[in-house]
């Protein structure tokens, strides 16, 4: 079924918002599914929390609608990946897609690579590839990179909380898994590894498992989304907006506070201070909020149906 007639199938074009958790498929850039999935659904506007890859599959939240507003949740989370590292030749993109630039003949065993992960533990230091969407003077990297231009990527510090090896592929290949909080690099992790072990390597496979509480066993395929035939089947993959504000405190409004809030007004709580909270009423989210002196300060409104 083409976007187009899928595009058909949704009956409330104006008001769709939630979150699809997408298993992005291998070849398409985040941005690209994004737009696919933002047609299907008719959505007037989309985002996705996350970046991955052309060259990486698995888990895309994706925003659609008022569900934009609540991307920081999301986005500013631990992540999960699986990664296959190709021993041998370190290229400048750090995947599959690049140029070799330096080349090795040593080969580590299980027995090495298990000597050197605890290195790759808690806080560390890592330089992101070249080719990434870092701003350089407003500037992506990439973009210079492409250019022939030097590309000044400063250090930055990440946090791996867990990296394991899966197993020997082969003489070539070995794969791992990865939990770690926002920022983090895997191309990156994946050269550095390769230093740490006397050799060269790149990022070959990669498949994000899980984003926050999101995983690869609730995400679905873009091809399964595009062959729905029925709305029902659409808005039962849909979540709520407020699917990714589980991490902070949810505050119940009186009825006569919500005219309040939907005008950006503050209102008396009865809630200690805090940086986020989510505000509520009659089983409808109202708003993202901050608490200070007994009183909640909206940040973000919401304009939402009761089906939503």
């Amino acid at each position: 079924m083409s976007d187009e007639e899928g595009l058909r199938k949704i009956t409330r074009l104006s008001i769709v918002s939630g979150w699809v958790i997408l298993n992005k498929p291998l070849g398409l850039s985040s941005t690209q599914s994004t737009s696919k999935v933002k047609r299907l659904f008719g959505a007037t506007k989309a985002g996705h929390a996350g970046t991955l890859d052309p060259l990486a599959t698995g888990v895309l939240p994706i925003a659609l609608g008022e569900a934009t507003k609540t991307m920081p949740y999301a986005v500013f989370t631990n992540k999960t990946y699986q990664f296959q590292i190709c021993w041998g030749e370190e290229r400048d993109t750090g995947d599959a897609e690049g140029k070799v630039i330096a080349e090795s003949q040593h080969r580590p065993s299980a027995q090495d690579i298990e000597a050197v992960l605890p290195q790759f533990h808690g806080e560390i230091t890592q330089i992101p590839p070249d080719y990434s969407a870092i701003k350089i003077q407003g500037i992506p990297a990439y973009r210079l990179a492409r250019q022939g231009e030097a590309v000044p990527v400063r250090p930055r510090q990440v946090t791996i909380h867990n990296l394991k090896l899966l197993s020997i592929d082969d003489r070539d290949h070995a794969s791992f898994e990865v939990s770690c909080a926002v920022g983090t690099y895997v191309r990156s992790l994946a050269r550095d590894l390769a230093l740490a072990l006397g050799t060269k390597g790149y990022l070959s496979q990669l498949i994000r498992t899980r984003v926050g509480k999101f995983t690869l066993d609730s995400a679905i395929s873009l091809e399964k989304l595009c062959n729905m035939h029925h709305k029902e089947e659409w808005w039962s993959v849909l979540l709520t907006p407020s699917a990714v504000l589980d991490d902070i405190p949810a505050v119940t409004l009186a009825a006569s506070d919500i005219l309040k809030i939907q005008r950006g007004q503050d209102v008396p709580v009865d809630c200690q201070e805090q940086a986020a909270v989510s505000l509520w009423a009659d089983g409808r989210l109202l708003a993202i909020a901050y608490v200070k002196a007994g009183r909640a300060h909206p940040k973000r409104v919401f304009h939402l149906t009761e089906e939503d």
